[in-house]
């Protein structure tokens, strides 16, 4: 019984700190050990109840064991931050005033993609819709409305630059190559190795973000077979 007792304490600790790593993309909206027990338990309560050869009180100790973990998981995260933030993490800011911090997503396993797909699914398609945004540590997206944006996009914008790399299929559907994406950056005065995301609407608007500064809203020169 003491066996089974401490391979599920290694398992269920072994599996939070995966869970940690592997960001907030994996969580949904769950804290992480929450997520980790559901995952432990829905297995443990299938095997006694496949295998007879199991006796019935290995499945329920364990189990048991699942729900003190719990118990005592929940009760050091009501007992200080330091606890909180060891066993659920914390809030990321991933867009601020400055535009996206592209820090923030690489701490949490995501890009701008990731992102971008996220605010989608909140109704909001472009990045500067927000003035912030904060990826909560159940991994659910809090976005703050820009009050300044008045003019809603007419169409989808399109990722062209990616932490200083071109996305070919999307410079494939504005009609540009990576030379023209270059020195339309350079005309702008940065490089391109510099820019940490270039998105452009089915109307030129750009937005348009170098490392450590501020992003700007710009025009794209798109070529009139461009459209989306």
């Amino acid at each position: 019984m003491s066996v089974i007792f401490i391979r599920t304490c290694i398992i269920f600790l072994v599996l939070i700190v995966v869970m940690r790593l592997m960001g907030k993309r994996q969580i949904g909206e769950m804290q992480p050990f929450e997520f980790v027990v559901t995952l432990i338990v829905a297995d443990l309560a299938c095997i006694p109840m496949a295998d007879v050869s199991i006796p019935l009180i290995y499945g329920l100790a364990a189990v048991f064991t699942l729900f003190l973990l719990h118990q005592l998981f929940s009760l050091l995260e009501q007992s200080g931050n330091l606890f909180k933030r060891l066993i659920s993490g914390k809030p990321s800011v991933v867009i601020d005033r400055n535009g996206v911090c592209l820090n923030e997503l690489k701490r949490n396993n995501m890009d701008i993609g990731d992102l971008i797909e996220s605010m989608r699914a909140m109704g909001y398609f472009s990045l500067d819709d927000l003035t912030y945004a904060i990826f909560e540590s159940n991994g659910k997206l809090s976005p703050f409305e820009n009050s300044e944006r008045k003019d809603a996009p007419s169409s989808v914008p399109v990722l062209i630059v990616n932490s200083g790399r071109t996305d070919a299929k999307n410079l494939r559907l504005i009609k540009a190559e990576k030379q023209d994406i270059a020195r339309f950056i350079e005309e702008r005065g940065g490089k391109l190795k510099n820019t940490e995301v270039l998105t452009v609407d089915g109307q030129g608007r750009c937005y348009l973000k170098f490392k450590n500064e501020k992003y700007k809203i710009t025009e794209y020169p798109l070529k009139e077979s461009a459209a989306w």
